[in-house]
């Protein structure tokens, strides 16, 4: 495994619409290994493909509750309810945090690592993570949405 470099904000590759991927395999699973140790040795909950250069639809989230670490490969939100206003934070904007308004519960289809169809209910700080990390493949930051910014922690 390996640390990537962290894409900021003002990288052209975190305006782009990422490709959904059309194979799964073990190119791909490294990729996602690497994610995941970028995103732990960086203290987030979430990373998109873009954030490490690749535009490609692929998200790895953690928000360690019961489901642990999840892999999504060409997620979509097939389902939304209701909508909750919190606080968010970005890897690739280090230091800003803002106030975003999101679904509170969301339903996502998507690929696990082994190209196997999934689908997840989720609500809390998964379906924010879900919904935050889905923007980026759309070329979406936090910042772009936030109602309001602020720099320093997150409380």
């Amino acid at each position: 495994m390996a640390l990537l470099e962290i894409m900021k904000a003002g990288n052209p590759v975190l305006k782009e619409v990422c490709k959904p991927v059309e194979r799964v395999d073990k190119r791909l699973r490294t990729l996602l290994d690497d994610m995941a140790e970028t995103m732990y040795e960086n203290n987030g909950v979430g990373i998109a493909a873009p954030q490490v250069g690749q535009t490609i639809r692929a998200i790895v989230i953690d928000c360690q509750d019961d489901h642990g670490l999840l892999e999504l490969i060409n997620p979509e939100i097939t389902y939304r309810e209701g909508t909750e206003t919190d606080t968010e934070g970005c890897l690739s904007c280090p230091d800003l945090y803002g106030e975003v308004e999101r679904a509170a519960k969301v339903r996502v289809v998507f690929l696990n690592r082994r190209g196997k169809k999934q689908q997840l209910t989720a609500t809390g700080l998964l379906a924010r993570c879900i919904q935050h990390e889905l923007d980026h493949l759309d070329g979406q930051l936090f910042i772009d949405i936030a109602q309001s910014i602020h720099r320093g922690s997150a409380s």
